[in-house]
């Protein structure tokens, strides 16, 4: 099977696909099936499924090339590995194709609504040591009711911020150490982490079991300290 699924928002289209099901069936395309505008990926969990941002951004122009590692929001990074015209819903334009490593995802963007779609570079050395200290850092209030912890966390993940991300993933991570996670947050937790792991590798220049140990450990790390200071 193939899946893709074509989003309107305000004038950005994302179209995407997992890599291995296009290796399925010797490579023959999926069998009589026509994918319509909106079109919905079938999904195992509700957190795999593909979700619009709505979100109000202000476009920044960058020129992305072939070899350029980017972050995609809500997917996490990858890296530009196509730049070409295609025609889709009858409309010819310029798209950028990029993998998304650890979902073995592809993602289509438009080049010129790149960053209404809120595509943009990896972080730098820099930000890498501000992240740091964020995941270090104390828990911040959130919402007690579960319901809206739950949405507070998920437009934060949306919003493609690595410090708003970063938050997240300290905050359920101490959570999940103090009063632990319903079934819900774990798994916005180990999706919020893996988005953050990452971009970690592309910024540390690690593996992606690397940067997901190097994370686990310093989350561990932060952790018994809090336990130490309780």
């Amino acid at each position: 099977r193939a899946f893709a699924v074509y989003r309107r928002s305000t004038s950005w289209t994302a179209t995407c696909r997992r890599e291995h099901a296009l290796r399925e069936s010797h490579g023959r395309p999926a069998s009589g099936r026509t994918l319509m505008k909106e079109d919905t990926i079938p999904t195992d969990t509700a957190t795999e499924q593909i979700e619009d941002l709505e979100i109000t951004r202000e476009a920044e122009c960058i020129d992305f090339e072939i070899g350029d590692n980017v972050v995609y929001p809500h997917h996490g990074a990858g890296q530009v590995i196509k730049k070409e015209q295609k025609e889709i819903l009858g409309e010819v334009r310029q798209y950028l194709t990029i993998k998304i490593l650890h979902n073995d995802m592809t993602v289509m963007v438009p080049c010129e609504n790149a960053g209404k779609a809120g595509l943009r570079r990896v972080i730098d050395e820099d930000t890498v040591k501000k992240v740091l200290a964020v995941l270090s850092d104390d828990v911040s209030e959130m919402p007690k009711n579960w319901n809206r912890r739950f949405k507070h966390n998920r437009d934060k993940i949306k919003t493609g911020d690595i410090y708003e991300l970063a938050e997240v993933v300290r905050n359920l991570a101490i959570r999940e150490q103090d009063k632990g996670l319903s079934t819900g947050e774990k798994q916005m937790y180990t999706r919020a982490k893996k988005i953050l792991a990452s971009e970690m590798m592309y910024a540390l220049e690690k593996s992606e079991d690397d940067a997901e140990a190097y994370l686990d450990d310093l989350l561990l790390r932060s952790d018994k300290q809090m336990a130490g200071a309780a």
